[in-house]
């Protein structure tokens, strides 16, 4: 008998849960972030599970994050949707944080596309600019991978030079929008950054910052899945002239970007 580890058991029996209530296996996922669930309008939905009705989920508890799990099609494509993620400030352990991702690792999804609302570190950036991730810091203090390894979902020490999918940010490119590029740095949160770590992220090489995607890109990673990252821009940071930035200011600029996210999702979905 093979033995499996307590979180396999569980992905597998939520899958399973899943598996018998879906019209379409998706072999594509997209994840949203704060104030872009809406992104969820260009998809047909077929059905829809609010989390805290699907065995062993964790629940959001973020603002803007509607907690539903949505199965449908972009331009006839079969795919799944999160409207809302979970972070490591929810008081989430990490494994709990990217437990979404095993469950459409046993589902056959191999495609991830990770969204979120990030502070712009660059000054080049405007609120409102999509970025396409090319690279991340994990500055968490965190991992997904930490303690035994779960062999059938990848191997104990994946590589990470190539976390997000050169062919399908060169699709997201040619969506027909004008795209930054740059690291994204992810720290636990949740209080925002001070103008001094400001600086300290802009010297080690991050564009923008936030508190999410980097655990789900580790997960999908070890996963063996393509990978899009993409944060929408809402607001720049100014170290020598701070200014306060609220939520609902955060979530308004997000939410205004969604179209932009829409085109990018339908336009890859339409190519592959």
């Amino acid at each position: 008998m093979i033995n499996i580890s307590h979180e396999k058991k569980k992905a597998l029996e939520t899958a399973e849960y899943l598996r018998q209530r879906i019209q379409e296996k998706p072999e594509i996922a997209i994840l949203t972030g704060t104030g872009l669930g809406r992104s969820a309008e260009s998809l047909t939905v077929r059905d829809s599970f609010d989390y805290d009705k699907l065995p062993h989920f964790p629940v959001s508890t973020v603002q803007s994050h509607a907690g539903k799990l949505l199965f449908g099609s972009i331009a006839e494509k079969p795919l799944l949707m999160m409207q809302g993620r979970f972070h490591l400030y929810e008081g989430y352990s990490a494994p709990e944080v990217v437990f979404p991702i095993r469950v459409m690792q046993e589902l056959g999804v191999k495609i991830l596309m990770l969204s979120n609302a990030a502070g712009g570190c660059n000054p080049d950036f405007t609120p409102g600019d999509i970025m396409l991730i090319s690279d991340h810091i994990n500055l968490s203090g965190e991992n997904p991978l930490i303690g035994p390894n779960e062999d059938s979902w990848g191997i104990r020490f994946p590589d990470m030079g190539r976390v997000y999918d050169r062919e399908l940010a060169a699709l997201a490119e040619d969506a027909g929008l004008v795209l930054q590029k740059g690291v994204y740095a992810g720290l636990k949160g949740p209080s925002l950054e001070t103008p001094a770590e400001i600086r300290f992220l802009r010297c080690i090489g991050a564009d923008a910052v936030g508190f999410s995607t980097v655990m789900e890109a580790i997960a999908g990673v070890h996963a063996g899945m393509r990978i899009l990252g993409l944060s929408t821009i809402t607001n720049v940071h100014h170290p020598e002239e701070p200014e306060t930035a609220t939520v609902e200011e955060i979530i308004a600029v997000a939410e205004g970007a969604v179209p932009k996210l829409e085109m990018i999702y339908r336009h890859i979905a339409e190519v592959l």
